[in-house]
């Protein structure tokens, strides 16, 4: 819902009615993930996308006829790689896709949902998509660490689903749960979508260089929030990375020492100096983080390595370490080397191989193998 907030805030808040159509379940190559919406307006008007273009005409008629009905409903796309052509999933795969009617009345507590989203407070909204005879698609739970609002039918169902819920949101994670209708975890008659809104993961930058002002701005886009962090006063300033959300004048060290992070923080070393980067290395593997790379020769790197070997580290700490940083696609600009380090970070998250895809067979997109 992130790509459409501002658009279904206006109409929410003026009171009129549009239709949100969220992907809640994909398989083999679906082209977008969990969670991907397209908004379709009172007027008529679309944004976002929930398949890269393949069936969004089809799903915008389905929208426009949940808007106008109040009626939500549940639609797959897609059948086999065979007959995707056919149906309009020309990518293959199948996704299915969730259409709800959305004003003030189907959704009431939409304002502090995207209160909560702006204000990076961790959110989720757990919807019904489809349940055993005589329950009603639609239903809603909010769920927050302190506490919970609305329903999806009884006490015993907010309940298990909430427990699941936060569970997610810590995560960062968006998907289906299913369970029975007293939230039984053997059960699957329901499938209740949770849509997981969680701070955005963090992406720290050690070394106020120009290379740090690309990895910033690639950072920004992939959707982290980006500190860059040096101890010269001089060169880490606001105007040398705009891209950032905070620079931050400190030792690395120790700034790392009493800085917020979790299994989703993203570190990049740059600084490319053992006065620096040892010290700060010696926190930085110690930490449960999703990715850590640190810039330098091979010669720095070697150095590098022997230092923390003296300090302890065995080799099975330092394969977390991902140094040289980035993947080898042989950039030379702080632009290119930015796209290197951030394929990197990718490939870390989705467990893919950096290798090319035309050298490859099976699916392109691979499962989840960590939290974003």
């Amino acid at each position: 819902m992130r790509d459409v907030l501002d658009d279904l805030d206006a109409w929410w808040s003026a009171g009129r009615t549009s239709a949100l159509a969220t992907v809640v379940g994909t398989w083999q190559s679906a082209p977008r993930q969990p969670g991907a919406a397209m908004l379709v307006g009172f007027d008529g008007t679309a944004v976002g996308s929930v398949s890269g273009g393949c069936v969004e005409g089809a799903v915008y008629e389905l929208a426009e006829q949940v808007r106008d009905s109040l009626v939500p409903v549940a639609q797959r796309y897609g059948v086999s790689d065979d007959d995707a052509f056919a149906v309009g999933l020309t990518c293959g795969g199948i996704i299915d896709v969730y259409v709800e009617p959305v004003n003030q009345q189907t959704f009431p507590e939409l304002g502090a949902v995207l209160a909560d989203i702006r204000a990076a407070r961790p959110v989720a909204v757990a919807t019904l998509v489809s349940g055993a005879d005589g329950e009603r698609p639609g239903r809603r739970l909010v769920v927050r660490p302190g506490g919970t609002s609305g329903t999806l039918g009884n006490d015993r169902l907010d309940a298990a689903v909430g427990d699941d819920a936060l569970g997610l949101l810590e995560q960062g994670s968006t998907g289906l749960i299913h369970c029975g209708p007293e939230g039984e975890r053997r059960g699957d008659e329901l499938a209740i979508f949770v849509a997981s809104y969680a701070p955005k993961p963090r992406m720290i930058v050690f070394g106020a260089i120009d290379f740090a002002a690309a990895v910033a701005r690639i950072g920004s886009f992939l959707g982290y929030r980006v500190t860059v962090c040096d101890a010269r006063a001089t060169f880490a300033t606001p105007k040398r990375f705009p891209e950032a959300d905070e620079v931050v004048v400190a030792w690395p060290h120790d700034y790392l020492a009493r800085t917020e992070t979790d299994a989703r923080t993203v570190v990049c070393v740059l600084t490319h100096d053992p006065k620096f980067d040892v010290p700060l290395l010696e926190i930085a593997l110690r930490m449960p983080l999703a990715y850590l790379g640190a810039m330098g020769s091979r010669r720095t790197n070697a150095d590098r390595v022997a230092r923390l070997r003296e300090r302890g580290f065995t080799d099975d700490d330092l394969t977390m370490l991902r140094a040289p940083i980035g993947l080898d696609i042989g950039g030379r600009t702080p632009e290119e080397t930015a796209v290197s380090i951030a394929a990197e970070i990718v490939q870390a998250r989705w467990g893919g191989t950096g290798r090319q895809l035309r050298a490859l067979s099976g699916p392109i997109h691979h499962e989840l193998s960590a939290s974003p």
